[in-house]
């Protein structure tokens, strides 16, 4: 019997602070703001990673601000960045640079002690750390050119890849859902603009967030609110629950790196720019207030990721549903279910691509589509997986732009192609487990018979 597979949690309808209104930048506001993190740098380019390039090309330096003070997190290290702070708010992650020959390491500090304690190890590069529950992280380590998300446990060990797509990936947030909000190119498993992506602590559940793709998104933090906030070309935008496409938020004209940062006071401090030839500066919009003013910082660097040492709730722990197999199985109910019109008892078939080492598609296997239109594959895990769907003919109806993955041992299954998560399958059995609940096998046995594509 098919047991049931890892679908993704929707997020509960829930509102969202005031947009920012239009404005110009004005004087700092009353009050001070609770104590938070900052990275202070000469050169900052948000989206660098996306070529698998530094972001901090010119080194960069973590400070702790507390009203009027501002004081160096890790004085002795050559270069810091990435804060992240626990739930608790007793210890902070970062990526550091002991030395200014070193690569980025991640690291860990206890407040109390005040001793930093590297947790990475190797000669890679290691990035964007964030806590996972478990005492475990995720990060971005740089592999072959590129960066790769992984997750550990607090020493470094026990390390699990995340991401297999042949292009760059880093995390961006870990949702209170628990699953873990990442950034790479669209389509994915290219290098193209950035986009947002979510999968589970243990690497299967992959998906876009949202599927109206088109504009560039990075620097995305989860609010209080349960909104993704986020940067785009044109400013702030936030995907909410009940809305399948992006909104924008009304801001002043400028350049955003994201990274929004909300204070117990309701204030939110995000980093700021006017145009690119400027430095981002940290803005401070009082909630009910028509202005941004900028907090008070150094004015000869960039300025980012603000972030709040306070306490809050941690994310909730993902029980893994993979099993001890060797390959990954994928059900697909209705394959018209879409975003995409098909003519009635136009699907015939599907085809399975990976790709070969030189990054060209490669066919796996071909299998028939019934006509309720479902189907349910086999496939190889930790590898790259596109999916073609063709009529009786052999003429593509339609073919993914990017690729997706399958854990070893997950067990998948989707309402559709390219379906919305608000579609509600419908009550019924499809017809392909009707006839048999024998996967067809696409791991690639199936392709050598077919000559390849």
């Amino acid at each position: 019997m098919l047991a049931r597979s890892i679908l993704p949690f929707a997020l509960l309808p829930i509102s969202f602070a005031p947009a920012i209104p239009t404005a110009s930048p004005a004087q700092p506001g009353s009050g001070h703001l609770s104590k938070f993190l900052y990275t202070a740098a000469k050169a900052y380019d948000p989206i660098a990673w996306l070529k698998g390039n530094d972001r901090f090309s010119s080194g960069a330096t973590i400070l702790l601000s507390e009203g009027n003070s501002r004081r160096q997190l890790v004085p002795e290290f050559a270069a810091t960045a990435d804060p992240a702070v626990s739930s608790d708010a007793q210890r902070v992650l970062f990526a550091a640079r002991p030395q200014a020959t070193d690569s980025w390491q991640i690291w860990e500090l206890s407040l109390d002690e005040g001793k930093p304690r590297r947790v990475t190890q190797g000669k890679d590069d290691c990035i964007r750390p964030l806590y996972l529950p478990g005492d475990r992280i995720v990060y971005a380590r740089k592999t072959n050119g590129r960066f790769v998300i992984e997750s550990a446990d607090m020493w470094g060990e026990k390390i699990l890849p995340l991401t297999y797509i042949a292009s760059n990936a880093i995390p961006a947030d870990v949702l209170r859902d628990g699953r873990i909000l990442f950034e790479s190119g669209y389509p994915l498993g290219t290098d193209g603009m950035p986009e947002l992506y979510t999968v589970y602590s243990d690497g299967s559940g992959i998906e876009s967030y949202r599927c109206d793709h088109g504009a560039a998104r990075h620097g995305a933090r989860q609010a209080s609110s349960g909104d993704i906030v986020f940067s785009t070309d044109h400013g702030l935008a936030r995907f909410t629950s009940a809305r399948a496409q992006q909104v924008a938020i009304t801001t002043p004209q400028g350049e955003y790196a994201g990274e929004v940062a909300e204070m117990p006071s309701g204030d939110s401090i995000l980093p700021w720019r006017p145009n690119a030839t400027s430095l981002f500066q940290l803005m401070r919009w009082e909630r009910g207030s028509r202005e941004l003013s900028p907090v008070p910082t150094h004015s000869d660097e960039n300025m980012v990721e603000p972030t709040p040492l306070i306490q809050r709730a941690g994310p909730n722990r993902h029980p893994s549903g993979l099993h001890d197999w060797e390959n990954a199985n994928l059900l697909c109910l209705n394959a018209y279910s879409s975003k995409y019109q098909f003519a009635p008892a136009s699907i015939h078939s599907v085809r399975v691509y990976t790709q070969d080492t030189n990054g060209r598609p490669r066919l796996l296997g071909t299998a028939l589509v019934e006509r309720d239109g479902s189907f349910f594959l086999q496939v190889p895990n930790h590898r790259p997986l596109q999916i073609e769907l063709l009529d009786a003919s052999g003429k593509t109806l339609k073919r993914e732009s990017g690729f997706f993955w399958m854990r070893r041992g997950e067990q998948r299954g989707c309402v559709g192609c390219h379906a919305g998560p608000e579609t509600a399958p419908e009550n019924a059995v499809p017809m392909v487990l009707l006839k048999s609940t024998t996967p067809a096998d696409m791991t690639g046995s199936a392709a050598q018979g077919a000559g390849g594509h």
